[in-house]
């Protein structure tokens, strides 16, 4: 392997449109090309914390390119392969894989990268503290949003790049590893077990997730009606009684949010619960985790519950194309959980509403909901006043058109990227009214607009 790459990455002039990469996350993504499935062979020796890998990237230019830069941090590549076209040299600087082929590739090349890769992975530190492949006290943990992907697998880490993944990994006998979507095979061979799982709708590398440890699986709603989604919980043994009071509210919270935004985005949901506590819980596609913290059948523990839940429409199924628009993950989000308070009987949408802007009322005027920067992209007044503004529009058109709205919002960009600019067309063709004039002073002003009647 050369080390010396000075010109791997230099790209040649574009030939085609294509957007900038993400302004919030400069030095991660790209897009020059896009990848259209991953497929990751993972062996992973828990005691020793060493992850051998094997990735292979399907994917195809969008921009002529000398030379193909992937995201990969704290693990080294040993080899890389490009079938039917030869590798010239490969390099590692700072936080990337520079992939140099011995011809430029031109728009529209599909082209195929496998590459092997070793190390003992970490989370990567940033902004918004830890986030990647974690150790627990027995076990992995995988946080990958924002930009922790490049902990565990070479990718093109861009929220709006989105690809189908099979995700087969090794480990120690006697630990589950859940990843996301369906598990497709298993074999135990002596010390060692092999799982492999196939996320067949397409997916940001920051919702790929690897949870690893001694799990057992229950079934949350074993009586389903036909129809109803599958819903899983993997947790310790120990917690297993704990688990079921805590998340016994989860099918109905899954039927509000169905009749409220539409159809469940996959073939089923499953909740990992870790035998360590967790500061927040985190979401990945068709998956969430949860720490042993946050089974309580109070409020917040309810409520995160219900929050996360309502990611598989806002923000997995439908993902954000841009970071400045994180509002359309977590302001929904919010608003769910509000929906959530409603039905169970806690609290009335009208009230939290109220509430939050009282909250908001008293917190420092200086962040646009619409593009609050990477420093303040989780700040929970996005939460919070992101949730006002869909409750704006609620009572601008009413119920029926505001309903109507999230079920054509998540049915017309189902398992695709979407941005701020299309939400707001989406409600002027839904509703009929000026989408633009109510939702401008809370996502793009500062100051606090009134509490909306009603």
């Amino acid at each position: 392997m050369s080390q010396t790459a000075s010109a791997a990455a230099a790209e040649l002039p574009a030939e085609m449109p294509a957007a900038a990469p993400d302004p919030y996350m400069p030095g991660h993504g790209t897009d020059v090309y896009r990848v259209t499935r991953y497929e990751l062979d993972l062996d992973y020796r828990i005691n020793s914390n060493h992850l051998s890998g094997r990735a292979t990237l399907q994917a195809a230019t969008r921009r002529q390119t000398s030379a193909i830069v992937l995201d990969l941090t704290g693990l080294r590549a040993t080899k890389v392969l490009m079938p039917g076209r030869k590798v010239r040299k490969f390099t590692q600087r700072a936080e990337q894989l520079i992939v140099v082929p011995d011809t430029a590739l031109l728009p529209g090349d599909e082209f195929t990268l496998e590459i092997r890769y070793d190390g003992n992975p970490a989370p990567r530190r940033g902004l918004w503290g830890e986030v990647g492949w974690e150790e627990l006290s027995d076990g992995v943990l995988v946080a990958g949003q924002p930009n922790g992907a490049a902990s565990w697998f070479p990718c093109n880490d861009h929220p709006r790049d989105k690809a189908s993944y099979r995700i087969s990994i090794t480990t120690d006998a006697s630990y589950r590893p859940v990843c996301n979507g369906v598990l497709v095979s298993h074999q135990a061979r002596s010390s060692r077990e092999t799982w492999v799982y196939e996320q067949s709708e397409p997916m940001a590398s920051y919702l790929a997730t690897v949870q690893i440890g001694r799990y057992e699986l229950l079934q949350l709603n074993p009586g389903r009606a036909a129809g109803d989604v599958a819903q899983t919980a993997a947790v310790p043994v120990e917690l297993a009684a704990e688990a079921r009071t805590g998340l016994a509210r989860q099918p109905q919270m899954m039927r509000t949010f169905t009749s409220c935004f539409g159809p469940y985005p996959f073939p089923g949901y499953t909740v990992v619960v870790t035998e360590d506590a967790l500061e927040i819980p985190l979401e990945a596609q068709s998956l969430s985790i949860f720490g042993c913290n946050h089974l309580s059948t109070g409020w917040e523990s309810q409520r995160l519950i219900a929050h996360e839940l309502s990611h598989q429409w806002f923000g997995n199924s439908l993902t954000a194309a841009s970071w400045k628009d994180i509002w359309l993950h977590e302001g929904f989000a919010c608003y769910a959980e509000w929906i959530w308070s409603e039905e169970a009987g806690v609290m009335s949408v009208s009230d939290r509403a109220k509430a939050a802007w009282r909250m908001l009322n008293r917190e420092d005027q200086d962040l646009l909901v619409g593009d609050p920067g990477p420093e303040l992209m989780f700040d929970d007044r996005v939460y919070k006043r992101g949730a006002l503004a869909l409750h704006a529009v609620r009572l601008r058109c009413g119920d029926l058109a505001f309903f109507a709205l999230l079920r054509d919002w998540t049915g017309s960009h189902r398992h695709g990227s979407v941005s701020t600019e299309e939400f707001i067309l989406a409600a002027d063709r839904a509703t009929g009214m000026d989408a633009e004039a109510v939702l401008h002073p809370w996502l793009y002003e500062e100051a606090l607009p009134a509490l909306p009647a009603g």
